[in-house]
């Protein structure tokens, strides 16, 4: 017998519910996350300052259509761009991501919270803007580090039992959802808004890994997360207009996120939001390279002394690692382009032993044609050990460790080094803190004269004063 389909509105999913309630309601009460915050806030601008000189990146930068004027328009920092804040957005964070050097949380899922940036700077900027020309207040930076910190916090926590990378989902796909978020609410959305947008970016599906893997890795995972926060801030303005949402985007029967994409399964929250992700967020500080082998190169850079006069004497490099870096980087054969390079571990590692460090450069052509590079890859023995698998996934541990043991051909061998934790992991921090100020002075000084690199670095020191200043203020700072 047939059976009609019932057409009755049911309430807005429960996922749906907690992501407003908490992106409209929540206050923030941990200092520790909001001087992250701004750790991280200096970090991301600087990733993109240090992108701004790869012209693959440069070039699809700027409005869609050239020559279009958008009145107290977003900035992009580095840049002479004003546009609107969706254009703004996609360049935001195209900059942010394009060398894989801001920062990163692993767990079920993996991601790079600080994508979100890219909506919330450029909504924040237009906003104000156009406030102060109308005589309202603008937003102030401690409202950027607020709406940073639970954007984190909503992608982080979805990612730590929502494997959408084991479906062939992409991780942008909650960068869409947290930046929908907290765009909607910066503009002035209401909870229901704000559920009928994150409904929208629910319903627009994921991305496929596909740009992401052999055989077919390239620059897309570059600019997929700049895609990510423009369709946020797009479906954030949509919903101010009244656009409609859809309140069972999850679970509906047969047509939801869930049965569609995500095998059945519901997507759920592994715990309260709050601000758990901010305090423990990973920081790419020492090396611009895939999360998971950030320690392979650390334990490859400790390794080259002893190395470096030794190369064609190496008989076998074994590394081993954990079970999500065997499944992201374990890679053999040729390499494409820079993309394809720093996802591969093997690669990574060479270059570490060979030059005893590794920059974005090292991915470009001229490293890539040096001979032993390839010759070392072809002498890697990569094995898993259950238990970097077992404690990369323990919440009070979240290690992503490595380790690396050279051996020679006449049967001797280096140390087997291993490092569980990089330089960038909150047991790090003592020691990594100082580090991601040096690359953050180095990305200004690569990118502005000095008197206003100096200017800039200062203003981001003091926690207090610059979560004061108004945010177009802010951003002038970064003016080209």
């Amino acid at each position: 017998m047939h059976h009609s389909s019932s057409n009755l509105r049911p309430a807005p999913d429960q996922l749906l519910v907690e992501i407003a309630d908490y992106t409209a309601n929540f206050s923030i009460q941990s200092d520790e996350a909001y001087q992250t915050a701004r750790y991280c806030l200096m970090d991301t601008l600087g990733c993109g300052f240090m992108a701004l000189h790869y012209p693959a990146c440069t070039k699809l930068l700027g409005p869609v259509v050239p020559g279009t004027i958008v009145p107290n328009g977003s900035r992009v920092p580095g840049t002479r761009y004003e546009l609107d804040p969706v254009a703004a957005a996609f360049n935001i964070g195209t900059i942010i991501r394009w060398l894989d050097f801001n920062d990163t949380w692993l767990a079920a899922e993996w991601g790079h919270p600080s994508d979100n940036l890219g909506a919330i700077l450029a909504v924040a900027d237009f906003v104000s803007r156009r406030n102060v020309a109308e005589g309202r207040q603008p937003f102030t930076v401690r409202d950027v580090l607020t709406a940073m910190i639970k954007a984190h916090e909503i992608q982080g926590v979805l990612a730590l039992e929502n494997s959408f990378n084991r479906v062939g989902l992409d991780h942008v796909l909650l960068v869409r959802i947290a930046s929908t978020a907290v765009a909607t609410q910066m503009l002035g959305g209401t909870r229901e808004q704000i559920i009928n947008a994150v409904s929208n970016a629910w319903v627009d599906g994921g991305a496929l890994r596909t740009y992401r893997h052999a055989p077919n890795t390239g620059s897309r995972k570059s600019w997929a997360a700049g895609d990510a926060t423009s369709r946020a801030v797009q479906h954030a303005l949509m919903a101010l207009k009244g656009e409609m949402g859809y309140p069972s985007a999850l679970t509906a029967k047969n047509w939801g996120f869930s049965d569609v994409l995500f095998k059945g399964q519901p997507v759920k929250l592994a715990r309260s939001l709050g601000s758990y992700v901010m305090e423990h967020v990973l920081f790419k500080i020492s090396f611009p390279a895939e999360f998971h082998a950030q320690t392979a190169v650390e334990a490859a850079v400790k390794l080259h002394p002893q190395v470096k006069d030794r190369v064609e004497e190496i008989e076998q490099i074994a590394i081993t690692t954990h079970e999500s870096a065997i499944r992201i980087i374990d890679k053999t054969g040729p390499l494409h382009n820079p993309a394809d390079r720093d996802h591969c571990l093997q690669y990574m590692t060479a270059i570490g032993l060979l030059f005893g460090n590794l920059t974005a450069d090292h991915y470009e052509e001229a490293t890539a044609k040096d001979l032993r590079v390839d010759a070392l890859r072809a002498k890697m023995a990569v094995k898993e050990d259950p238990r970097y698998s077992r404690e990369y996934l323990e919440p009070d541990k979240r290690s992503i460790a490595n380790a690396v043991q050279v051996f020679f051909k006449d049967g001797t061998s280096t140390a087997k080094v291993e490092v569980e934790y990089p330089i960038g992991h909150r047991r790090r921090r003592t020691d990594g803190i100082p580090l991601l100020l040096n690359k953050f002075k180095a990305s200004l000084a690569s990118k502005f004269p000095t008197p206003q690199a100096d200017k800039i670095f200062q203003l981001c020191s003091d926690q207090q004063h610059l979560e004061s200043l108004p945010v177009n203020q802010f951003v002038e700072h970064f003016i080209v």
